[in-house]
């Protein structure tokens, strides 16, 4: 008896896999939303359906910049902006999204996907600048920087809203050793596509294998492009995201503070 606990306790020790190299999403995953916007923002005062919040910290996840500009955008034409939508429209190339959004909504017609674009543009930009880091997130990052664990950012932002959502997060974004954008020409397709985590792990010093790469996502798609580039996903999604789309990831957390690297083989947090 005492030998067959002994071998739990051994195997309940062992990590999932030996990580070498972190690679984050970054709307819904390091960035979020204060609850308390410019009260120039006068059209989202209060609302605020479709984002994730956490009452210690009053934030919500950027994805809910897109879900509330969204709404606000199907509204006009008496459609509702659902869950199952956002599902299909997470983590993918604007220009990809925007079609999703107009056939799934039965657009045609009415509203083309370049206009879905530009009218949304214009409201995103307002919001972006609004960014804060979501709970857990400057612990873990500091974590692995001060243990020699290199990380990267993978993000299908393009680079102006990654410098608009950034601008007030330098100090946290220097501690990666690079980020990879939506419009980076080494990335063909969008999540699931694999190329935006492939294209990050080839930029890492050395020969790095997607075996040791262990990626952090919110987004169905993105766990599916994390598993499709061969790497371990960690899977922080919106509470109100169905279950069934949870499947595919290694490991689901209701935040990140909620992370233990050393199952992964990281060096541990010091309490």
């Amino acid at each position: 008896m005492a030998s067959t606990s002994a071998n739990e306790s051994a195997a309940a020790a062992q990590p999932r896999a030996a990580i070498s190299h972190v690679i984050f999403d970054m709307d819904g995953l390091l960035l979020g939303i204060f609850l308390s916007l410019p009260s120039s923002i006068s059209w989202i005062q209060g609302e605020f359906l479709g984002s994730r919040f956490y009452a210690s910290g009053g934030a919500a996840d950027t994805e809910g910049f897109y879900t509330e500009v969204q709404e606000k955008i199907l509204a006009r034409y008496g459609k509702v902006f659902d869950w199952s939508l956002k599902a299909k429209m997470m983590g993918k190339k604007a220009t990809e999204s925007a079609r999703i959004f107009v056939d799934e909504c039965g657009l045609d017609g009415l509203l083309t996907p370049e206009q879905f674009l530009e009218e949304r543009e214009s409201m995103l930009q307002a919001l972006f600048p609004s960014c804060t880091k979501l709970p857990g997130v400057l612990r873990l990052v500091h974590h692995l920087h001060a243990n020699g664990i290199p990380m990267a950012v993978a993000t299908g932002s393009h680079k102006r809203h990654f410098a608009l959502k950034t601008q007030n997060h330098q100090e946290m974004f220097s501690l990666m050793h690079h980020v990879v954008m939506g419009d980076d020409p080494e990335v063909k397709a969008g999540k699931p596509s694999p190329d935006i985590f492939l294209a990050a792990m080839r930029r890492f010093e050395g020969n790095v294998e997607p075996s040791k790469c262990l990626v952090f996502e919110d987004a169905p798609s993105g766990v599916a492009a994390a598993k499709n580039a061969g790497m371990s996903a960690v899977m922080v999604p919106d509470p109100r995201l169905d279950v069934s789309y949870h499947k595919g990831a290694d490991q689901v957390l209701s935040s990140l503070l909620n992370f233990k690297p050393s199952e992964w083989g990281l060096p541990p947090f010091k309490e």
